[in-house]
């Protein structure tokens, strides 16, 4: 109980809509005009293997899906763009919850259609972040689009997929682009994979 008292807290700070955004890095965030909530159809489904990928990560080398397979669930959180509000509020939130994703058993996994360098200047101005950011930059927006949710702008759907241990798709949640997603929607997936400190998920 204890614990999902401290993830509703949480929760109500990240709705905040001055978290993350110091007056100094507001000034360099491009605002741009509010977006068609969601403009894709995936064609993947909870209980399918998700598609392996191997992305150019921002700290160097490359990371692929199966790299966690039987090791660790993937938490992947695709947003439309760096240097935007919106997204440069939900990134740096996660940076005070991560034993949270210990706790489940979790890799939270930061996924763009930006090319690194944008990414990499993005992530110095907010102060870096505990997870890993891949560029899905070249082929533009290839992983997004094997996942389904490439718009026809070319950005990514904000979403957020979690992957299980063995690489079976276990919750598919795609939000407003124009908003935030809770904590609470992260949360409410990894409970479908696993219950804190490993525990057997309820039925």
């Amino acid at each position: 109980m204890k614990k999902i008292l401290i993830i509703l807290a949480l929760s109500f700070l990240l709705t905040h809509p001055s978290w993350g955004l110091s007056d100094k890095f507001s000034d360099k965030v491009y605002t741009p005009q509010k977006l068609k909530p969601r403009d894709s159809n995936t064609h993947l489904k909870v209980g399918q293997r998700a598609p392996n990928f191997t992305l150019p990560a921002v700290n160097g080398g490359h990371v692929s899906l199966k790299d966690f397979q039987g090791k660790k669930n993937v938490v992947l959180s695709f947003i439309p763009a760096a240097w935007t509000p919106v997204c440069s509020e939900q990134w740096p939130g996660y940076n005070i919850v991560k034993d949270m994703f210990d706790e489940y058993e979790a890799i939270l996994i930061g996924i763009s259609v930006d090319n690194i360098p944008t990414l990499y200047a993005w992530l110095k101005e907010m102060g870096g972040l505990w997870f890993p950011v891949l560029s899905d930059f070249y082929p533009h927006g290839q992983v997004a689009r094997r996942y389904g949710i490439l718009r026809s702008d070319g950005m990514a759907e904000r979403a957020i997929i979690i992957i299980d241990k063995k690489g079976v798709i276990r919750f598919f949640h795609v939000s407003d682009i124009n908003k935030r997603p809770d904590l609470e929607v992260i949360v409410r997936g990894l409970e479908k994979v696993t219950s804190p400190r490993g525990r057997s998920p309820s039925p």
